[in-house]
């Protein structure tokens, strides 16, 4: 009876641990030096959320899916279609030639909206080095807030079931994924290959840059400099910067690790927020931008408040000063 006990005790510590690991984000991945870590398993998204699910997506019900809102919004470059808009996860933002954008109208309900999901106007910031000012909203027929870019509402598509894909660019000629000012993203505009994936903005990965006084430190694909604030924690994984902190200061989205550069892969993991965002982290450490760093080179988020530095490539805060 004994030996059954501690048996079935050890099995259930090794499924514990096995649910805290790696930072608390990926299942299966030592995390450093071994430790326990909180926030272990990643959201769920809810069934009715449609991406990835079992049933093909947004669209796979029988009733329109239930409006996700959009989150920090991203740049993604495609080879076909240049700068993509995407929301917070990845999935790229289309517009709708039989809408309007002065003034913003969308001409898209019903079976149409099964097929395209709107993107509630609510809980949606503009992606890093954008025009804020370009995001609204419109009044649908049924009362809902759709967000609108530069007038465009916006939407997402059924057939898009996971990141990064456009399988909706082209589509009866008259869908177009936006890009960040809402026009269409498309070098190829009358491209109707839907199996073309974008690939995102930091495709090319995190990589190292020799600053005059900084030294080395790590940057996205368009150059600009990467932080960490020291309130945030890597074990247990954990973010003080939300709200209107995340305003001046954008998470680093996603990258894939066979385009990192020079950086660290230890404890390269995707940090799922409380807030639904999903942030880049190195060493289990969240990333971020600066949005007072208005070009590639730009240093002006070091030592902000004492608590904001710039990244070596092995994840350690740059404390040199300017």
């Amino acid at each position: 009876m004994n030996t059954w006990r501690n048996a079935s005790l050890a099995v259930t510590a090794a499924a514990l641990l096995t649910l805290t690991t790696a930072c608390g984000q990926e299942q299966g991945t030592a995390s450093p030096n071994g430790q326990a870590v909180g926030n272990a398993a990643p959201a769920q998204q809810p069934a009715e959320s449609g991406y990835g699910s079992s049933g093909g997506g947004y669209g796979s019900g029988a009733d329109a899916p239930t409006p996700k809102a959009a989150g920090q919004l991203g740049v993604q470059d495609s080879q076909k279609l240049g700068k993509v808009l995407t929301d917070s996860e990845g999935f790229t933002l289309y517009r709708f030639d039989k809408d309007t954008a002065k003034p913003p109208k969308s001409n898209c309900d019903g079976d149409c909206e099964k097929a395209w999901p709107v993107v509630p106007a609510g809980d949606v910031t503009a992606a890093a080095g954008t025009d804020a000012s370009l995001l609204g909203e419109v009044v649908r027929t049924d009362g809902s807030k759709q967000l609108t870019v530069d007038g465009w509402p916006m939407y997402r598509y059924a057939k898009d079931t996971a990141p990064g894909q456009t399988n909706g660019q082209g589509v009866g000629g008259t869908w177009f994924a936006s890009a960040p000012d809402g026009k269409k993203a498309a070098a190829n505009a009358d491209s109707t290959d839907g199996a073309e994936q974008a690939e995102p903005a930091d495709a090319a990965g995190l990589s190292v840059r020799k600053d005059p006084e900084l030294g080395d430190i790590v940057v996205d694909k368009r150059g600009m400099t990467v932080y960490r604030f020291t309130q945030d924690s890597a074990w247990p994984m954990k973010t003080a910067c939300t709200g209107e902190c995340l305003k001046k200061w954008p998470v680093v989205a996603p990258v894939s690790k066979n385009s990192v550069e020079g950086v660290t892969k230890k404890g390269f993991v995707t940090f799922d927020r409380p807030d639904g965002i999903k942030q880049q982290t190195i060493d289990c450490w969240p990333l971020y931008t600066f949005a007072g760093d208005e070009k590639p080179g730009d240093v002006n988020g070091q030592g902000v408040g004492g608590t904001w530095f710039a990244v070596s490539p092995d994840s350690k805060l740059v404390k040199t000063t300017k």
